[in-house]
């Protein structure tokens, strides 16, 4: 069965011009199916059991009656106890902190599960669903970095643990006396590359001294062990390298590496048969699961996870499950929110059954023991949640898990019924049926004339695009005064007083009120943003280095920092050339030089393509003097005769420092933001290149503030002499969708499978150019005003870290922005995240309210 929840009522909206249909909002859709803001459907089966803030992992017991679910997100982190014949929690435990890792072992007796940057596994007994006698085992000296990932354990109570960052694997031998540890370094393989080169070194102090220090010992090929799956009968462990595209094989006896087998990239869950001849490893980076034989170390068959053939790179494959009989392989696709299933009976000749809908991102799959019912993990959980009543801002540090967006997804667990043999073939063509009706409609059935041509190729009459990138803010925050859109006025902070040009724009070029971001936060924000997608590794650390990280172990997980997190459809300019489309970067994917040196790029592609005097992110470093830089180039442009094509532009400073003592305050910080803007799409607009040009403009993510409608939601522009003049544009699109629009108009191939999917920005266009030019408002407000020292929070912004993007405490950091701007006494609002989901009392009286 499905989620079934009432749909919410939806006002009638002004327009600026003509009448639209009536927009898709995300949330509960009629049919009871649940439209999220990246345009994909949930169409959830089985009983949904609300969970903690990402599920990341599943421990089956042997009975079969009970599992372990691990939590490791932004929030707390903890294990849950869930009775599977019921399917309700039983027993929570928090725990500092963990990772990935659990397992129950002697006989299920016992639970152990990983200690992330505390250096230790948690231990448990564990009796009728109830955890106890919670102890640790001490991996190695807290200071020293390792981070416990996947753990095994041995018939005799030995165990095994991947140490991800260390890149290792401990082997702990248990007595009556202290644990004997022994650490096994994993190496390069052949093919490895040396450290970071110097062309992407940086002395950027956006970067940390640990975090330099990190940087420079970490390989592009250091292996990153995930999970590791014991075969006893033959006395090895198989390790997956997390970032290597190989399974590493250790001999247990001599607790040494025998070899490495190939698979795709990113090796994390495997399983192993009962027979212990196959060994599945889900590669995240692509569609794919590899089926290795365990006797010659290579590959039977390459398992495709895809909902359509020849799909781009996106599934993201990163559990495993067999059926009891060993007949069925179940592969949880975590970012198209499915399973897939395969008869893998015969080696060599699996075949797909189908696929299965879960809830938001399904990060484990398990079978029950009897082979009956299926529960997997969803990370996100089944929908975007309200936060009206949220958490009192008036508390030194709010709760994050009703305030915050990185602990505002609370997961799910699905419990799945599977039906008998002689109904399956038929329960999962149904199922499949669902599963395909979750992907995006990515074009109108009835497409009117337009420059954004319908397929790769295709000419169009824009020729150049510039891409400007900024940071945090959500609708509600800068355009909810618009009347003219969905807004909510009570959350406007930087209204049309402090950014006349960000009206003027939405205004005059087209108003984009139901815009999406896919991320959370920056971390893969600027994934999303220059990827259409972010990866597993994204995905499962940023909570980490967000929420996590007092003890100054987890790095920026982004921006070209580590190779492990680049996708394998690359980014936006790895497309460009590959269609031979000039580029430039403009401090996206930049890393500072020092005061008056050059900047460098962070991405082999980007060599020679960034303007290296253009300066990166930096709040001390005013967004209008960008403008001046980025303007000065456009001169030049014109005096050549000939600009890039794709020119990508990062204005960073409506992030704002918060009410640190002596930097700007939040409105000169966004009112200087909002200048650059205007003067950018200006000079832009009376340049000789404006008949052939179109801006696209948006923010990395949507995380520092509120919105009535989805915490996804965010500002985004488009101005181009094709644009329709004056209007509003209420089709329901997201950053993949300005990709596309992209992509289109450059000829570039989709970098995943949500710019491939995702609506382009048809409506937004014309054919006919109205080449008027853009004139910049003044703004009025005093750019040069600094916060005083007795200012509200600042005492708090001054312990901020605001030298790189989200190192700040948002949630703080959002309250002191508010009282900045509206004043001491006015106490913020809790934010209003996504309220969707409404009850028949509440839907009843906020239709009275509005006829009223």
């Amino acid at each position: 069965m499905r989620l079934a929840f009432l749909l919410p009522f939806v006002a009638a909206l002004p327009l600026i011009h003509a009448a639209q249909p009536t927009p898709d909002i995300p949330g509960v859709q009629a049919d009871g199916s649940v439209l999220l803001p990246n345009q994909w459907t949930l169409r959830a089966v089985g009983k949904q059991v609300r969970a903690g803030d990402f599920p990341v992992n599943i421990a089956m017991h042997p009975s079969g009656d009970w599992m372990a679910v691990l939590h490791a997100g932004y929030g707390p982190h903890e294990v849950a106890v869930l009775d599977c014949k019921t399917g309700l929690i039983v027993s929570r435990v928090a725990v500092e902190e963990a990772f990935y890792g659990i397992t129950f072992a002697d006989s299920g007796k016992r639970l152990y599960a990983s200690g992330s940057s505390a250096e230790v596994v948690h231990t448990f007994a564990f009796a009728d669903g109830y955890l106890s006698e919670h102890q640790h085992i001490e991996l190695r000296e807290p200071k020293q970095r390792g981070i416990p990932s996947g753990i095994a354990v041995a018939a005799d109570g030995t165990v095994y643990v991947c140490n991800l960052w260390a890149h290792t694997i401990s082997r702990v031998r248990l007595g009556k006396g202290e644990p004997v540890i022994d650490e096994l370094k994993l190496s390069h393989n052949a093919a490895a590359t040396a450290p970071i080169p110097a062309d992407t070194s940086t002395d950027d102090p956006s970067i940390t001294k640990r975090d330099r220090a990190l940087l420079d010992a970490t390989g592009a090929n250091d292996p990153f062990p995930y999970a590791c799956v014991l075969d006893e009968k033959k006395g090895r462990l198989f390790v997956s390298l997390w970032n290597q595209a190989a399974v590493a094989v250790i001999d247990t006896a001599t607790f040494t590496a025998l070899e490495r087998w190939p698979t795709e990239e990113h090796p994390n869950e495997m399983v192993l048969t009962k027979d212990g001849r196959r060994l599945f490893v889900a590669n995240a980076n692509r569609n794919t699961v590899t089926a290795l034989d365990t006797t010659t170390g290579r590959a039977s068959e390459t398992l495709l996870a895809e909902l359509q053939p020849g799909a781009p790179a996106g599934n993201t494959p990163n559990s495993l499950a067999l059926s009891p009989d060993g007949k069925r392989l179940f592969v949880a696709n975590a970012n198209i929110n499915t399973l897939a299933v395969f008869d893998v009976e015969e080696t060599g000749k699996a075949r797909s059954l189908g696929f299965i809908p879960t809830g938001w991102y399904p990060t484990s799959v398990r079978v029950s023991p009897d082979g009956k019912k299926l529960f997997v993990a969803n990370g996100k959980g089944a929908i975007s949640r309200a936060n009206r009543h949220g958490e009192n801002p008036k508390q030194k540090t709010p709760t994050v898990l009703s305030e915050y967006i990185g602990g505002l997804l609370q997961g799910t667990i699905s419990v799945i019924d599977l039906p008998n043999t002689d109904k399956f073939d038929a329960q999962m063509a149904e199922w499949s049926a669902e599963a395909f009706a979750c992907v995006p409609k990515s074009a109108p059935a009835a497409r009117e004339a337009s420059p954004i041509p319908a397929k790769i190729g295709d000419p169009s009459p824009i020729k150049y695009v510039i891409y400007i990138v900024k940071e945090n803010r959500t609708y509600d925050q800068v355009l909810g005064d618009m009347k003219e859109g969905n807004g909510d006025p009570s959350l406007c902070l930087f209204n049309e007083a402090i950014t006349p040009n960000h009206h003027a724009i939405a205004r005059e070029f087209v108003l984009l009120d139901n815009f999406y971001v896919e991320s959370e936060v920056s971390a893969d924000g600027h994934e999303w943003t220059m990827g259409a997608y972010a990866t597993d590794f994204v995905e499962k650390t940023w909570p980490l280095s967000y929420g996590h990280n007092r003890r100054d172990k987890f790095p920026y997980p982004a921006e070209g920092n580590f190779a492990i997190a680049t996708p394998a459809g690359g980014y936006l300019w790895d497309r460009a050339k590959e269609a031979g489309v000039t580029y430039r970067s403009y401090g996206e994917w930049v890393a500072n030089g020092r005061a008056g040196q050059p900047g460098t790029a962070k991405a082999k592609a980007l060599i020679g393509h960034i303007d290296p005097l253009y300066r990166s992110f930096e709040m001390a470093y005013p967004d209008v003097k960008r403008a001046e830089r980025f303007i000065s180039e456009l001169h030049r442009f014109e005096q050549e005769g000939e600009m890039p094509r794709l020119q990508i532009v990062r204005l960073p400073n409506d992030h704002t420092s918060g009410t640190s003592p002596g930097k700007p305050t939040p409105t000169a910080h966004v009112g200087d933001n909002d200048l650059a803007f205007g003067r950018l799409v200006e000079a832009v607009s009376k340049s000789k290149f404006w008949s052939q040009t179109a801006i696209f403009c948006v923010e990395d993510d949507a995380q520092n503030g509120p919105d009535h409608v989805d915490a996804h939601r965010t500002i985004a522009f488009v101005a181009s002499p094709y644009v329709r003049r004056g209007t509003k544009d209420s089709t329901l699109y997201s950053t993949s969708s300005m990709l596309r629009t992209m992509e289109l108009i450059l000829g570039l191939k989709p970098m995943s499978q949500f710019d491939a999917a995702a609506m382009p920005m048809f409506a937004s266009f014309q054919n006919e150019p109205d080449l008027k030019p853009y004139v910049t408002r003044e703004v009025t407000v005093d750019l040069g005003e600094k916060n005083t020292k007795t200012a509200w929070g600042a005492e708090r912004s001054r312990k901020m870290n605001f030298a790189k993007e989200d190192a700040a405490d948002d949630l703080q950091l959002n309250e002191v922005i508010w009282r900045s701007i509206r004043g001491p006494e006015n106490a913020m609002p809790a934010p209003v995240r996504a309220a969707f989901v409404f009850t028949k009392a509440e839907d009843e009286e906020k239709e009275k309210k509005d006829r009223d």
